[in-house]
């Protein structure tokens, strides 16, 4: 799973460095002109993680492990069973395809406002469903259990919405103010970046 990250890492930097840098001057523009009365760090970061999300979910789509040959498996869980527990296949095509996802689910019940498990696993259905479809006609595999694996992933980062959620609002009010939250936001972004500088310098 370690070596998966970098790979992702190595393989998506420069297009994410390219088109965050775009949309942070972008957002500074639209403020400085006045088209924006408030500008919240802590909003702002969010925004810039779930475009960078997106990035790296388009770069994995349609960029890794390109085969020549098409292939379509429609057995549920036939692929997964078909990994050993603890092997980097494993971790790699089950483990991997959970992880992907739990941001996408996150992400969806935050913009969306989604409260309900059966909306997060429809929604989670018809992206996963609309990506495999778009593999298959770019010379990858369609496959069922990529599917499956990518609902758990999108259910698994609803309950993480939801806990969270319900762990901010038993918070006192002075823990709430966008100061505090611009401060543990800016501290999150400043590890996940020097987490990705070490694979890239």
């Amino acid at each position: 799973m370690h070596a998966a990250i970098k790979e992702v890492i190595e393989m998506s930097w420069p297009t994410i460095i390219v088109l965050l840098s775009v949309f942070i001057i972008m957002r500074f523009t639209t403020y400085f002109t006045g088209e924006e009365k408030k500008f919240v760090i802590h909003h702002e970061l969010f925004n810039l993680l779930f475009m960078t999300y997106l990035l790296v979910l388009f770069r994995l789509v349609t960029s890794q492990d390109i085969s020549l040959l098409n292939s379509t498996n429609l057995i549920p869980f036939r692929e997964i069973l078909r990994y050993d527990v603890g092997t980097s296949e494993f971790n790699r095509q089950v483990i991997g395809n959970i992880v992907l996802f739990i941001p996408f689910g996150y992400f969806m019940s935050h913009y969306c406002k989604i409260r309900g498990l059966g909306t997060i696993t429809i929604v989670s259905f018809l992206t996963s469903f609309v990506i495999e479809t778009v593999q298959h006609f770019i010379g990858r595999s369609f496959d069922v259990d990529d599917i499956i694996l990518n609902i758990v992933g999108g259910i698994l980062g609803f309950l993480i919405y939801i806990a969270l959620n319900a762990i901010k609002n038993h918070l006192p009010n002075f823990l709430k103010k966008d100061w505090i939250l611009n401060i543990i936001s800016i501290i999150i972004i400043a590890l996940i970046v020097l987490y990705i500088f070490k694979y890239i310098i």
